[in-house]
């Protein structure tokens, strides 16, 4: 996804001057009709704030650049790099002059073509607002642990987008994805495109090994598809893969908390059997639906909070630690509690679902 980006006048001048301003005599301003006598020089009206604040006065002789018009053609050259960068963008896609890491990642369509067209959604739609970003790591490997819901996974791409356009860095986030991901059409070109990969230990390992940033959701279908009664409820996290990954690579977890994805497709019912047949995990009855068609599948315009929490450390622990089931367990419960907490927190604070 490595991407579409304020002279000072001396003793004698100033007391003559500040007489005349003071009304001494011929200091009169002249009236609009009223002409000065020649050789007469008249008084121009003073400022609030003094003779300094009219800042300095050059001489007669001093050669100072007076300002120029805009002409607006810088506005033209930047027009014509657009779109020099846009046809070199096109030369290197039909020329097959690019380049992809061992996962199929196009940071280049990325930042230029994908995000630009993520980011209208972020930025109007939904309105992102991103808390503690900081806690991201500048370099090196770390793994994001988030909640996941919504029904469909728009809340790893917003989050994904977080990171993108909001760290200090200018860091990129690879997304751990189901199965499901990469057997749709289309949409598996577009995920390894972004970057995702499939969600598997040995995938993960490799990514935090080359100081890459991670993105999980443990809940998996069991957040995403939930009902709408069970909103901002936590599912199970799993065994706590993801925890082992990273004590193996000694990177930190940072706990990520979304509030707002929940409710853009309120599942309130489940087709069973229709998902079955189509190979999915479920298949939604929202109020929308499949009752309106394709108008249905809008999602509503709610207002999100992505937050970031404090990082818990891995490197402190022995290489072993990773096979220890009770560390596992216990290191899985705290981050799935602090992103509970945090969303309880976010939802105290939340005026309404859409502003």
């Amino acid at each position: 996804m490595a991407d579409a980006k304020v002279i000072p006048f001396d003793d004698d001048r100033s007391r003559g001057g500040a007489a005349r301003r003071r009304g001494g005599p011929g200091s009169r301003p002249k009236g609009a009709g009223e002409q000065a006598p020649a050789g007469e020089v008249q008084a121009l009206p003073v400022r609030d704030g003094g003779p300094e604040a009219r800042g300095p006065v050059p001489d007669e002789d001093e050669n100072v650049p007076s300002p120029q018009p805009a002409t607006g053609d810088g506005a033209g050259e930047g027009l014509e790099e657009r779109i020099a960068r846009g046809l070199a963008f096109l030369r290197r896609r039909l020329t097959g002059e690019y380049e992809v890491d061992d996962f199929g990642y196009d940071a280049e369509l990325t930042d230029q073509v994908l995000m630009s067209v993520l980011r209208p959604m972020y930025e109007k739609y939904f309105r992102v607002e991103v808390k503690g970003v900081e806690n991201i790591p500048s370099e090196g490997g770390a793994l994001i642990v988030a909640n996941h819901s919504g029904t469909l996974p728009l809340d790893g791409l917003m989050m994904q987008v977080a990171v993108h356009d909001h760290h200090p860095a200018g860091r990129h986030l690879r997304l751990l994805a189901a199965d499901l991901v990469f057997v749709l059409p289309v949409v598996n070109e577009l995920a390894r495109k972004l970057g995702h990969t499939l969600a598997c230990a040995e995938d993960a390992a490799r990514l935090l090994g080359q100081g890459e940033l991670v993105g999980v959701m443990p809940e998996g279908f069991k957040g995403l598809g939930k009902p709408f009664g069970d909103r901002y409820k936590l599912q199970r996290f799993g065994r706590g893969g993801f925890v082992s990954t990273a004590l193996r690579a000694g990177t930190p977890i940072v706990p990520c908390s979304i509030v707002g994805a929940e409710e853009i497709y309120p599942m309130i019912g489940n087709a069973r059997t229709l998902a079955r047949l189509l190979g999915f995990p479920y298949f939604p009855l929202t109020p929308t639906f499949p009752w309106l068609g394709p108008l249905g599948a809008v999602p509503l315009p709610t207002k999100w909070t992505i937050q970031f929490g404090e990082p818990i450390p891995t490197d402190g622990y022995p290489p072993e630690a990773a096979e220890d089931p009770m560390l596992m367990f216990n290191l899985t419960d705290q981050v799935r509690e602090q992103i509970q907490h945090t969303l309880y927190k976010l939802l105290v604070q939340r005026r309404s679902v859409f502003f």
